[in-house]
């Protein structure tokens, strides 16, 4: 899956990335979910045609790139019209499924309508590791035959890996399951303590932690053969420019600055762990681009020189900008200053 920061903007005033939890509906019962998402159906989600509305409005604005999440977007059954229609209008599409509906009819024709690349979560090196965190078993074997389906037709994929106390000494021993799965890219979120994450707020690792991940993560992303990545930790921007690399930077907090996420009833938030309703888009009438240039919330955000305590005077400001999650995690406010940075005090 291309990673946000490679991806061309269109229009530099709206978002060049899109994630779009099409359903909340999921079949597993993740540790550290964001929406605390069940295998159930959700009352209220967007219709087929509210999707293809919105499709229309993106098409028209900056023509993003859509990345279809849940949930288990696949558990919609009008998914492939989705996809297809995004890529009538000229949207790219890429898809992160949590392997358990893969097949390879499935996936081919999900590739034959135009989805170009996957993302798949591997949080532990093991079966059981995996299993433990993922709250079903057979979640591993699961999204490693996915993967197996991805790589036998072709489909680029990368490896998404949740970081936390669980994981922290066991990230090399997944990017090397990563690599023997066929991964062209391994990114590691780091823990936001939000929805059901805030009962194992306790297990993100600690800031001079996260920074030793970090530096280990660049420095093992020079060596290939697949590139490792970060999310979720934009205080990346100052570590890779201290080790004085070169190529292209990490993108830092893009929340509301070139990511949005749109839930499953059409409430916009800047992504999905900073879950503040921005904007409906029902009651905009679909209009994405009214909504997104007129919601208070981005307009902070693109305001770094407002945020609070050492975010706000430090002079990655602009690049970093902190996590707006974790900052409104610990404190309830989105503007404060991130917790999960050494310079901050919380080394």
């Amino acid at each position: 899956m291309p990673h946000p920061e490679t991806v061309p903007a269109a229009n530099p005033v709206g978002p060049r990335v899109v994630a779009w939890e099409i359903t909340r509906r999921c079949p597993l019962s993740c540790r550290h979910c964001r929406g605390g998402a069940a295998d159930r159906a959700y009352e209220n989600e967007l219709t087929a045609d509210e999707c293809l509305r919105v499709l229309d409005s993106l098409a028209g604005f900056t023509r993003p790139m859509i990345i279809w999440t849940g949930g288990e977007p696949m558990y919609r059954p009008d998914i492939l019209q989705l996809v297809a229609a995004a890529t009538e209008r000229g949207l790219r599409s890429v898809m992160a499924p949590c392997g358990t509906l893969v097949t390879t009819d499935s996936l081919q024709r999900l590739k034959d309508v135009g989805v170009v690349a996957c993302s798949f979560s591997l949080d532990g090196a093991t079966e059981e590791e995996h299993d433990a965190f993922r709250g079903v078993a057979g979640a591993y074997r699961n999204v490693t035959r996915a993967m197996s389906v991805a790589r036998d037709l072709g489909m680029p994929f990368q490896v998404n890996c949740t970081v936390s106390k669980l994981n922290a000494d066991r990230l090399p021993a997944i990017r090397e399951l990563a690599i023997s799965l066929g991964a062209k890219t391994l990114d590691l979120f780091f823990l936001v303590p939000v929805g059901r994450g805030r009962g194992i707020a306790d297990l993100a690792v600690d800031p001079a932690t996260a920074e030793r991940l970090l530096r280990w993560a660049f420095a093992i992303d020079q060596a290939g053969p697949i590139r490792v990545r970060e999310t979720c930790a934009p205080q990346a921007v100052r570590i890779w420019e201290g080790m004085g690399l070169t190529g292209q930077p990490p993108s830092g907090c893009m929340g509301g600055r070139g990511f949005t996420f749109i839930s499953h009833t059409g409430i916009l938030q800047p992504c999905g762990f900073l879950d503040i309703p921005c904007a409906d888009l029902r009651a905009s009438d679909y209009n994405f681009k009214r909504a997104y240039l007129e919601s208070p919330v981005f307009r902070d955000l693109r305001q770094p020189d407002r945020y609070g305590g050492h975010c706000g005077r430090c002079g990655f400001r602009t690049r970093c900008g902190g996590c707006r999650a974790r900052a409104y995690a610990a404190t309830g406010d989105y503007m404060a200053a991130e917790p999960g940075c050494v310079l901050n005090g919380n080394g």
